[in-house]
């Protein structure tokens, strides 16, 4: 069975579609936790890549990059996971809208 290619880690200077592509990618779940006194952190899991042994660790998005599309609507939440100490959302991608979509947005 032939080996599927791992992502490379998104840097902390990654760009917007940097970030799309990876939370685009239904094989890597991204979440964003809130913790109490407002601190945010995007993140995922990396997998151990058999091939160069790497991973095996959390990875951080870049907080102002993943921010700035979430205020666009290029990024969304699920349901809030809450315990005393954090709250979590999966992140996805926001679907995009059909010509119409938008017709029926820009008339609202």
């Amino acid at each position: 069975m032939p080996h599927a290619p791992s992502l490379a880690p998104v840097p902390r200077g990654a760009s917007a579609a940097d970030v799309l592509r990876l939370v685009s990618d239904s094989r890597t779940p991204v979440f964003v936790t809130a913790h109490p006194g407002g601190r945010v952190r995007y993140g995922y899991w990396r997998s151990i890549d058999s091939a160069t042994g790497r991973g095996g660790c959390y990875v951080a998005l870049p907080t102002e990059v993943c921010e700035e599309l979430r205020s666009a609507g290029r990024l969304t939440l699920g349901e809030p996971v809450t315990d005393p100490a954090k709250t979590t959302w999966r992140v996805s991608a926001a679907r995009p809208q059909t010509g119409a979509g938008r017709a029926r947005t820009r008339a609202a």
